[in-house]
């Protein structure tokens, strides 16, 4: 799978985690570069607590477009730290 906006790959990989329709990518497989914290957060009943990144690609910024939870919910314990995506980034094979 692939993460990509503004003719960016933002991320890569084959072993994303799927959770309600996302695609969650291994830390390790993102464009770091590309990727700046927000101060956002947002809560997720069995999830946990979100943080988001802004991304910044070829000048143009991105606000909150990708998210991911640093210590969720037991639920949740596989995708801590893998990052997913939305707000017009496109997640193909």
């Amino acid at each position: 799978m692939k993460a990509i906006w503004n003719g960016q790959v933002l991320a890569e990989s084959n072993d994303t985690i799927v959770i309600e329709g996302n695609h969650y990518f291994p830390p390790s497989t993102l464009d770091r570069q590309l990727f700046v914290e927000s101060e956002t957060t947002s809560l997720c009943p069995w999830k946990g607590t979100a943080s988001y990144y802004t991304l910044i690609v070829n000048g143009k910024e991105n606000k909150d477009a990708a998210w991911y939870y640093s210590s969720p919910k037991e639920a949740a314990a596989e995708i801590a730290g893998y990052v997913a995506f939305w707000r017009g980034v496109e997640v193909t094979e």
